[in-house]
Formats: C-alpha cells, structure tokens, sequence
C-alpha cells in the first residue's frame, strides 16, 4: 500500500467526523432540502442496515441481499449519507462530496477488491462480471446457489454496531430541523 494509501485508510474515518462537526455547527437547512436531504440519507442509512446483516468479513464472500446489486452497498450507502447531509446545506456541497469520494473512497475501494479477489478469486470473478462495483444494479443477481442466499442477520447486523448509524443521522436530523426553527 503507498504512503497516501496509509494515510487515507488511518485518517478518512477521523477527518469525516471533524467535517461532521463543522457542517452541523455552519449548516443552515431550508425544510426543502432538509426534507430532501433528510430522505436520500435516510435511504442511505438503511442501505447500510440492509448490508450489514449480510457481511461476514473475511468468512464468506457476501452476493446477496445488496451485495447482490452493488458489491459496495456499505460505501454506496455511506455517499448517499453524505450526498443527502450535503444537500441540506447547499446544494453546491454534493460536488465537494463527490470530489472526497473520488479521492479518499476510489483508492478504498481499490484496495479491498483486491484484498476480497485473493480471498475468493473465482467466485469474486463471477460476481464482479455481474455486479457493479458501486452504483447498484436495478434487478439482484443470482449465481445460482440460490438456495444457499443468506437472509438478512439481525444479530450480524447488532455486531458490526450499524444501528449506531442510525441514531446519528435521527441526532443530525433533529439538530438540523432545530437550527432551521431556531434560525440560527
């Protein structure tokens, strides 16, 4: 991994959260864009949910449920987090997102594709013929075990702490409808 592929992997997460803060503290929403916005994360967040009762790292390679439409529904899921906060500011901000995206999620991206393709190099080259990388296919692809999909794991979904997800964005939200009242 280069040096700026470390840096990115050990500073991305922490960066994201000082950002957070700085956009709760400046965001002045309208109730269009917060009723926007809030929708496009609120999809998000349960992409997110959805994914994570189907991932079990580094045990299984993940094809259905979203993985089965995108082979990054956590990532997807997390820029419509960020596209949806992004519009309640201002909806020049979405290019600022798309712009982070590129240059800190790309290389991530990347990087666990070629992790995940030397774990499970023939069925990861089947999936990845048929299932995007990042925006999701309409239709879920079947590889035709599907008897053996796994269904949605509420207990994997509790392990990898994804309800905290959701408790963030109804804080953000709450905060966010807050200061549009308050005016301030």
């Amino acid at each position: 991994m280069s040096e700026r592929g470390v840096w990115v992997q050990k500073w991305r997460v922490p960066i994201g959260f000082v950002v957070a803060g700085l956009y709760l503290f400046f965001a002045r929403p309208r109730p269009t864009t917060l009723v926007l916005g809030g929708a496009i994360a609120l999809v998000g967040v349960l992409i997110r949910a959805w994914a994570a009762g189907h991932i079990v790292k580094n045990d299984r390679l993940a094809t259905t449920g979203p993985y089965a439409h995108t082979r990054n529904p956590l990532y997807f899921g997390s820029f419509l987090i960020a596209c949806g906060f992004a519009l309640i500011a201002s909806p020049w901000f979405l290019i600022a997102v798309a712009v982070f995206w590129a240059m800190v999620y790309g290389p991530t991206i990347r990087r666990e594709r070629e992790h995940v393709s030397a774990l499970y190099p023939d069925a990861y080259a089947e999936w990845a013929r048929h299932v995007p990388s990042f925006v999701p296919r309409p239709l879920p692809w079947r590889d035709g075990n599907e008897g053996e999909a796994s269904p949605f794991d509420l207990g994997l979904y509790l392990r990898h702490r994804e309800w905290q997800a959701g408790l963030v964005y109804v804080v953000a939200m709450a905060w966010l409808y807050f200061r549009m009242v308050r005016g301030f």
